[in-house]
């Protein structure tokens, strides 16, 4: 692997660039990997480089040894080649170089924690050592790091430990935690220069804090692009806090054997302080002229947040174990304070959109049954939530836009392109989602958050393009390959001078505190649209209860039986009937449905049911009952359709009016069949303002029966309506009186559950 120059994913889209003659330089173990593009490189080089096994390069830096011994009986399995030089001795066992004391301290320590007993100081040869150990691959890795050799600390630095971490807690900003961690580990370990090293989102890095020889270039604000450390260096630097090359000239030092006897495989020197580093890094050292480097991990719980790198320019150089140690606790102690130091620098913001995000909410609260009126035209607004120049709203599939926003015919789809990705916000849209590149002047950023879950509704802000300068250390669109053996491989760059470009596409990122935000918002809209849709339900069935009639009329000489069955959803259809004694001495029969479903077709369904009643009693016949009905309609709740049928009945001679309003057709059953009364239906009540209906007579005579039904007992998905029709005129003529002739309809053609079933059936006695 190597490090090289390349586009950064976001970074570099549409941008121009100048150069700038000012050096750079890093302190990251650099391999490049497989992960970021790099243009006009063969696809073979950049696969040679994410197979580098820099975990297990099967050799050591030569300032000290490595022994790997079972740890039963501590009996060396692999050595390395220069064990004899450090040690004094090629052992065939740790007894045959350490003393019965230290053999008895180590074999103690085993039995506990291993960071326990490192160092274990140790006299082989009569030097003393610095003995650590781990365990991989199910040995016991010895390490011995003699300290002749070491530079050391000024004992004062050690002395006053408590003030360098009390002057660590008392930032009160990123910049000052960062500037006092740079300061610190450099007075204790004597580098030339010691940086602080941030990545962003893409892995791109940023040197945000140094302190140096003053003859020294800075190197403060310099960015890397993410391939100079790619994700398998990274997994190494989130689990070994620290890494030393005290001189960047070294030889490899071999392990014999080259395998584990136990494994087959190279051991595992992840865990080793002595691992040798990828020889392309040693060239990318060279290209920098650094001759000695250190990096010390920094984590923001769990997550490799950046680096402390130390670079020595004249020397090797080599802080002693402990001079290490007290490094490495330094940089622990720092990342346990970059979250909270973080969040400080950020509260006023994070306050400010807490605040308008309690004033949305309570506005919600005290309109709980217009959201989108309370987040659009109140004040606070849902687009003063967050910095933004647009929003938009859309709830119940009503889009609502404020502010600068892409057409409203575009949002929808940008939404659902992003959501798509798996993330809720962008600070490059177009990177993203291709086909938003021509709306970055509006919407460059985009957070977006789904409302309700599953029915498109959502909440989204829109940040337009913000071109800004970005200075790299060295130019990220080059790259190099060398051919090797195997091939061709990349290679490191040889020019650090930084190269500032101009970033289009790109929008101010957006912050954590504000997704969250959008998130609690969104999140309370759901939670208030479940509980109204609840308390809907309940008002829905408790109004349609009042809609259906307890006990059918008793008519001399009439046969009466309706049904009723609910949607296995719970959710309140339009479905209603009625039965009206009329002064003529006739019987009206009603069967209608409103279009829709819950409270809003309930309350519909009532009203329209009672001014039915109405017209039905001034007795002028079914086609003057719809007629009026069609005019209350009109006048008094445009937009609402509905369907509904009236068959009226004189019980004495058995005539029958029936009047339609685009129902399904009313069912007929006598001797000589069945047939359906599609005779002069008219157009569903709500379509036009005037219409005149037309009535079907016939006589009902003997054992004709009358069916009145809505369309959830014949319509189905999976059979069309025509034979749904014919297998319900089957079954009426298989029928007898109504109460067993709807029962026995209901059996026979099994109607889904989806939606309301009504029946009503007549017969004359």
């Amino acid at each position: 692997m190597t490090p090289i120059e390349h586009a950064a994913p976001d970074d570099s889209r549409g941008s121009t660039a100048v150069r700038d003659e000012r050096g750079a330089d890093r302190g990251a173990e650099s391999s490049q990997g497989a992960e970021p593009e790099v243009p006009g490189v063969d696809d073979g080089a950049l696969q040679r480089c994410a197979d580098e096994p820099i975990a297990v390069p099967g050799a050591i830096q030569p300032h000290g040894a490595l022994l790997a011994v079972t740890e039963a009986d501590l009996a060396v399995v692999m050595a390395s080649a220069n064990a004899a030089d450090v040690l004094g001795v090629a052992p065939a066992s740790l007894a045959d170089v350490l003393a019965p004391a230290d053999l008895d301290r180590l074999r103690a320590g085993l039995a506990e924690d291993l960071t326990e007993i490192n160092p274990l100081r140790v006299t082989v040869a009569g030097a003393e050592v610095d003995l650590v150990v781990h365990r991989a691959d199910g040995l016991l890795v010895t390490e011995w790091e003699p300290l002749a050799g070491a530079e050391r600390a000024d004992p004062v630095w050690h002395a006053r430990l408590a003030l360098v971490l009390q002057r660590l807690s008392a930032g009160g900003t990123l910049d000052e935690l960062t500037a006092s961690l740079a300061r610190e580990v450099r007075a204790l370990s004597g580098f030339d220069r010691v940086m602080v090293y941030r990545f962003d989102p893409e892995w791109n890095g940023e040197v945000v804090a140094e302190d140096r020889r003053t003859d020294l270039e800075p190197f403060l604000g310099l960015r890397y692009p993410a391939g100079d450390i790619p994700a398998q260096a990274r997994a190494l630097y989130a689990t070994n806090w620290l890494r030393l090359i005290p001189d960047a000239t070294y030889r490899r030092v071999p392990l014999e054997p080259v395998a584990n006897p136990r494994t087959g495989r190279p051991l595992d020197l992840s865990g080793a302080m002595l691992r040798s580093v990828s020889p392309v890094h040693l060239e990318y050292l060279a290209n920098m002229g650094v001759v000695a480097s250190m990096s010390v991990s920094l984590l923001d719980r769990g997550r490799l947040w950046g680096l402390i790198a130390c670079h020595s320019y004249r020397f090797p150089r080599r802080p002693s174990y402990a001079d290490r140690v007290a490094a490495e606790f330094l940089g622990r102690t720092a990342s346990l304070l970059l979250h909270t130091t973080v969040e400080t620098g950020e509260q006023g913001r994070v306050v400010a959109v807490a605040q308008r995000q309690a004033e949305l909410v309570a506005a919600l609260g005290r309109t709980p049954r217009t959201p989108a009126q309370a987040l659009t035209r109140g004040t606070p607004t849902v687009l003063d939530l967050l910095p933004a120049a647009g929003a938009a709203v859309r709830l119940d599939g009503r889009l609502q836009l404020l502010g600068s926003t892409p057409p409203a015919e575009r949002v929808p789809g940008l939404v659902a392109a992003l959501l798509a990705q798996g993330r809720p916000a962008t600070d490059a849209l177009g990177s993203v989602v291709p086909e938003a590149a021509d709306v970055a002047g509006t919407a460059s950023g985009l957070l977006a958050v789904e409302v309700g879950g599953g029915r498109g509704d959502f909440l989204a802000w829109f940040r337009p393009e913000t071109p800004r300068e970005v200075t790299w250390g060295g130019n990220p669109h080059t790259a190099e390959t060398v051919q090797t053996e195997a091939g061709p491989r990349l290679s490191p760059r040889r020019s650090f001078a930084a190269w500032r470009e101009t970033v289009r596409g790109t929008a101010l990122p957006w912050r954590a505190h504000e997704v969250e935000a959008a998130r609690a918002l969104a999140a309370h809209l759901t939670e208030s649209a479940l509980l109204r849709a609840g308390e809907d339900d309940r008002l829905a069935v408790a109004l349609q209860r009042t809609l259906l009639l307890d006990d059918l009329p008793e008519v001399p000489g009439v046969a009466l039986a309706a049904r009723y069955r609910p949607s296995a959803a719970d959710v309140v259809g339009g479905d209603w009937y009625d039965v009206v004694p009329l002064p003529s001495g006739r019987l009206a029969i009603v069967l209608g449905d409103v279009a829709g479903h819950g409270l809003a077709a309930a309350s519909v369904t009532a009203q329209l049911r009672h001014a039915l009643r109405a017209h039905l009693l001034r007795d002028r016949g079914p086609a003057a009952a719809l007629q009026g009905l069609g005019e209350v309609i009109a006048a008094l709740l445009p937009g609402e359709l509905a369907t509904a049928v009236v068959a009226e009945l004189d019980p004495g001679t058995g005539e029958v009016a029936v009047a339609n309003a685009g129902h399904l057709p009313v069912l007929h059953a006598a001797a000589d069949g069945v047939r359906l009364l599609s005779e002069g239906r008219g157009p569903a009540l709500g379509l036009l303002d005037e219409v005149d209906y037309a009535e079907t007579r016939l006589l009902l005579a003997g054992p004709d029966r009358l069916l009145l039904y809505s369309d959830g007992l014949v319509e189905r998905r999976d059979v069309p309506l025509p034979d749904r029709l014919d297998a319900l005129c089957a079954a009426v003529a298989a029928g007898g009186a109504p109460e067993a002739l709807l029962d026995d309809v209901l059996a026979a053609l099994d109607p889904p559950d989806t939606d309301d079933v009504t029946l009503v059936g007549l017969a004359r006695t």
